[in-house]
Order: C-alpha cells, then sequence, then structure tokens
C-alpha cells in the first residue's frame, strides 16, 4: 500500500497517526486481511481528499477521519467477523477461543458457542482426574445400570463396575475431538447463515 503523501506537515502527522492505528487494530488478522483493511480506509481518505477543494487539507482530512471514525470501534465487528472465519476454515482451537472472544458481545448465539467450546474442558478434567485416581473416575454401573460418567464413590453395598477401564482416557479424548469439530461445523453454518 502507498502512503498518500500531505503536503502539510500536521495533516502528515495526523494521516499517519490515524493509519498506525488501524494498523495496531488490525493486527491479529492475517496479512492479507490486514492490507485489505488498510488499502480499502487509504482508499476513502484519498478519495475524500479529491473531492474535497474548497476547504484546508487539514480541515478535509480531519472531515474524513471523523466521518471514517475511530479504528478501534469501527474495525471491532469486521474483525470479529474475519476471525471467526478464519477460525471456523482451519478448526484452529486457539483461533476458535480468539474469535469467539471477539464475537462474543455480538449476541448470545456467540456466548452459547462459547459455553459449548468451555464444555469440552470436561472431558479434559476427566482424563486428569482419571490419571490421579485411576480407581475412582470412568463410567461406572451401579447395581446394573450406568450411574455416572466422573467420580464415583458409593456404598460399598454397591456392585459396581467401571466400563470402560484403559479406555477411558482414548474415549474421554475421541468425545472432545469430534464435538470440538461438531460445534466448530455448527458456528461455520451459523456464520454462512449470517452471510
Amino acid at each position: 500500500m502507498k502512503s498518500i503523501a500531505f503536503k502539510n506537515t500536521t495533516s502528515q502527522k495526523i494521516y499517519d497517526n490515524y493509519m498506525r492505528r488501524i494498523k495496531r487494530t488490525t493486527s491479529s488478522l492475517n496479512k492479507m486481511d490486514r492490507e485489505e483493511v488498510l488499502l480499502e480506509f487509504n482508499s476513502h481518505i484519498f478519495e475524500g481528499i479529491q473531492m474535497s477543494t474548497d476547504i484546508s487539507e487539514e480541515d478535509s482530512l480531519l472531515h474524513i477521519l471523523d466521518k471514517l471514525g475511530d479504528p478501534e470501534v469501527v474495525l471491532k465487528p469486521l474483525i470479529a467477523d474475519k476471525k471467526l472465519f478464519e477460525a471456523t476454515k482451519t478448526l484452529n482451537p486457539i483461533h476458535v477461543f480468539k474469535a469467539l472472544l471477539l464475537n462474543i458481545g455480538n449476541g448470545i448465539s456467540y456466548a452459547i458457542f462459547s459455553l459449548l467450546y468451555l464444555s469440552l474442558f470436561g472431558f479434559l478434567y476427566g482424563i486428569v482426574l482419571k490419571l490421579m485416581n485411576p480407581n475412582e473416575v470412568g463410567l461406572f454401573m451401579v447395581n446394573g445400570s450406568i450411574e455416572t460418567l466422573g467420580t464415583y464413590k458409593g456404598l460399598e453395598t454397591d456392585v459396581v463396575v467401571e466400563l470402560l477401564g484403559n479406555w477411558f482416557i482414548p474415549v474421554m479424548l475421541l468425545c472432545a475431538v469430534v464435538l470440538f469439530i461438531f460445534i466448530t461445523l455448527l458456528l461455520r453454518l451459523k456464520q454462512n447463515m449470517k452471510n
């Protein structure tokens, strides 16, 4: 992207500062998206300056930037959408969590998706518990019916059978991965319906 050169040094400083704010605000985006946003803003500024011939360069620039708005505010929804698209495309858990954090204020559905993703930690917590207390954690059948998935400390008179045994950890990992993919695909479907 080619920066706009202004005749007035104050105008140049205002422009450079505004563009730095855009760069800082879009720093979490990938390079292509970041450049696209910069080009879009730069183009609006350039066109606005070309059309404003009756006022000073500085006043014209300030008027244009005022219309464009604060980058930190204006770009927040755009960044959130782009991060969410990237997250659902790559299935990268880190991108998914960042995107949901950015989108949490954009509706109740994102809060629900956040809670669904947080529920995945239950499977991982179960694995940690199984490693610490192998005899007290699992899928338990008590007196002929499935009683609990997790920890069980029942009565001594109960007939307790742990159904998964050494398969508990692989099953919990598989459940976490399958649930993660399912929730992410639902999130992608929601994004596609929105667009």
